[in-house]
C-alpha cells in the first residue's frame, strides 16, 4: 500500500494524540485500528509507521505500538526552535528568492486568504503550509529545508490543533501580510522577525492553544 492508503487513519490519529483523545502509553492495535477503519492491516501498518516517524508513535519490539510520550517542555523547546528556522529561512528568502519565487508566494497568500475566509481550519491549514514550504523552497538552503521539514511533521498535529483557537486563522493571514510584504520588499531583518513572532506561541496565544493539547505535567504560568 503506498501512503496515500495511510494518510487518513494517520491524520485522524495524530490528532486524536494531540488532542488527549488517545493518552501516552496507550496501545494501538493493529487489527482494532483495521476493523475501525475498515481496511486491512497493511494501511494501519504504514500510518503506525508514519506516526513513529514523526515521534507521536513508539514501536516496541514484541509490544505493538503505543502512543508516545511528550512532556510541555520539550514540545515548547521544540516551537522556540521551530520559530528560529522558520524565521532563517524567511531572512535567506528576502535575500535570496527570485521575481518568479516572489509572485508564487504572493499568489499563494492570496490563496491562504480564500482559505481562511471559508473558515474551515483543515483548508487553511494545507495551504498555510504550502505558504511556509514556498518560503523555505526561496531560501535556497538544502540543508535547512531538510531540517525544518522534519521538524513540522513533528509538530503538524500541534499546528494543525492551533488553528481551531478563535480568531487564529485571521491572527495567522495577517501575520502572513507582514511576512509577504518584508520577503516581497527584501527586508530581510522584518521578515526574519515578523515570522519569529508568527510561530512562537506566547501569551494569550498560549494559554489558548495550551487548553487544546495533550500534556503529561502541570504547567507554571509564572513568568
Amino acid at each position: 500500500m503506498s501512503e496515500n492508503h495511510a494518510s487518513q487513519p494517520a491524520t485522524i490519529l495524530e490528532e486524536e494524540i494531540a488532542s488527549g483523545l488517545l493518552s501516552p502509553g496507550t496501545r494501538l492495535e493493529e487489527v482494532a485500528l483495521a476493523g475501525r477503519f475498515g481496511v486491512s492491516r497493511t494501511p494501519i501498518r504504514e500510518a503506525l509507521r508514519l506516526l513513529s516517524a514523526s515521534g507521536l508513535v513508539e514501536l516496541r519490539p514484541r509490544r505493538g505500538a503505543v502512543v508516545a510520550s511528550l512532556s510541555l517542555d520539550r514540545l515548547l523547546e521544540m516551537f522556540e526552535v521551530m520559530a528560529e528556522m522558520e524565521a532563517t529561512c524567511a531572512r535567506f528568502a528576502a535575500r535570496r528568492m527570485t521575481d518568479a519565487e516572489r509572485a508564487l508566494l504572493k499568489r499563494q497568500h492570496i490563496i491562504c486568504g480564500r482559505a481562511g475566509a471559508s473558515g474551515d481550519s483543515d483548508t487553511y491549514y494545507e495551504e498555510n503550509a504550502r505558504y511556509h514550504a514556498l518560503i523555505s523552497q526561496g531560501a535556497h538552503n538544502g540543508f535547512l529545508s531538510d531540517d525544518i521539514q522534519r521538524l513540522r511533521r513533528r509538530l503538524q498535529p500541534y499546528r494543525r490543533l492551533q488553528l481551531r483557537v478563535g480568531g487564529r486563522i485571521e491572527a495567522s493571514f495577517a501575520e502572513h501580510t507582514g511576512i509577504t510584504d518584508a520577503i516581497v520588499a527584501g527586508d530581510a531583518d522584518t521578515a526574519a522577525e515578523a515570522m519569529r513572532q508568527h510561530v512562537s506561541i506566547q501569551g494569550d496565544r498560549f494559554g489558548d492553544w495550551l487548553a487544546t493539547i495533550n500534556i503529561q505535567e502541570p504547567v507554571s504560568m509564572e513568568a
